[in-house]
């Protein structure tokens, strides 16, 4: 059983000095923190056809993912309902990245916390968790949204539960949200409001910030389409054809992150434009390729982005559109060295990553995209 001590003021039906202190200590982390690049791929054969693809890159926040604006968000939100208390236990259910930011930002405000993950999560999410001051208690991938739940409970805590509260947490009308910072990098470049934004859904939050940034600037996104790519054993895809919210899955995700075994309250596919499933060996290759191009390793999230990004770009070269693609760099690969990067873990899953490579590697050949 976990103990937490309790604060004299846990119970306070206010806490407004404590919640006071709290938000200003994540307003000076948010002020110390500049804005994430907007990186130019160069791929010869898309420049020279007209088309310019971007990978913004959220792995260089504090906390190392994109998940770390999703967090600052529902932990504000928290605080600023009233939930989230001076010494109360914050818990998530989570399969990594947002409970590393959540734990980075429990810290900040002097509040234990408790991940609730599935037992596949990579050994680097964990000792990242746990290296933040946050404990993690591994599930069957099913039980994370009960567990969390039931121990919050126990414990008199706050469940953040971020699949229901990501589409609402954040401001997608402005405040720097990643839409309006995507936006205003874009502007000096040849194809300043491009034809597709791809993004990968987890919560549907980062999607539904976009989908609905793009609406509320009509006037100057009109041409400006969101494409959400899925990856195998996920329910999102399936859920944008037919709207049946009571599919589930029984199998995991293997890029974690993204995908869901149930349709989560915060995916909105009424403001997605198209949806593309992508092979999990497929996003692997993809981030071992780009490896290549950018000397880094990014995480399994990233290279479903852009293999969905450049199978857009492989359509917009067969009917000779120009344009720009953005997409996202969701965190580093260093967490997954032990899965995505490790050998003998793909063959332990039975992904088969060289049809893929061969085409990636030899862009002239990428027709099978």
């Amino acid at each position: 059983m976990l103990e937490f001590s309790s604060h004299k003021n846990h119970r306070n039906p206010s806490g407004r000095a404590w919640a006071l202190q709290a938000i200003k200590n994540i307003e000076a982390d948010y002020n110390r923190s500049a804005d994430t690049h907007l990186i130019k791929l160069n791929i010869p054969k898309l420049t020279k056809a007209g088309i310019d693809l971007y990978l913004k890159d959220e792995s260089t926040h504090p906390s190392g993912s994109l998940k770390h604006r999703l967090a600052r968000s529902l932990i504000l939100y928290g605080i600023c309902n009233g939930w989230i208390r001076e010494g109360m236990p914050i818990v998530e259910s989570s399969s990594g990245s947002t409970a590393i930011s959540e734990a980075y930002f429990a810290r900040l405000i002097g509040n234990p916390f408790i991940a609730i993950a599935p037992k596949a999560t990579a050994t680097g999410k964990i000792r990242e968790i746990e290296a933040l001051g946050g404990e993690v208690h591994l599930v069957e991938p099913y039980q994370i949204y009960s567990e969390a739940e039931r121990l919050a409970k126990e414990l008199g805590g706050h469940y953040v539960d971020q699949f229901t509260y990501a589409e609402r947490a954040t401001d997608w009308r402005g405040n720097n949200n990643i839409a309006q910072s995507l936006f205003s990098q874009m502007e000096l470049e040849r194809f300043p409001a491009p034809k597709w934004i791809v993004m990968s859904a987890g919560t549907g939050g980062t999607s539904a910030t976009i989908g609905r940034y793009i609406r509320l600037h009509t006037e100057d996104y009109s041409k400006t389409q969101l494409c959400v790519v899925d990856p195998e054993n996920s329910v999102f895809h399936e859920y944008y054809r037919n709207r049946d919210p009571q599919i589930v899955r029984n199998k995991p995700s293997l890029i974690e992150g993204i995908g869901r075994p149930r349709v989560e309250p915060s995916f909105m596919p009424d403001v997605i434009d198209r949806m593309i499933d992508i092979p999990d060996a497929a996003s692997i290759a993809t981030i071992r390729w780009l490896e290549g191009v950018i000397l880094r390793k990014c995480g399994g999230s990233t290279g479903t982005n852009l293999y969905g990004a450049l199978a857009l770009a492989k359509e917009m070269m067969e009917n000779d559109q120009e344009g720009s693609i953005v997409t996202l760099i969701c965190d580093s690969g260093e967490r997954y060295l032990d899965t995505l990067y490790n050998d003998d873990w793909v063959v332990s899953k039975n992904l088969d990553l060289l049809p893929y490579m061969h085409k990636l590697i030899d862009f002239a050949e990428i027709d099978g995209i």
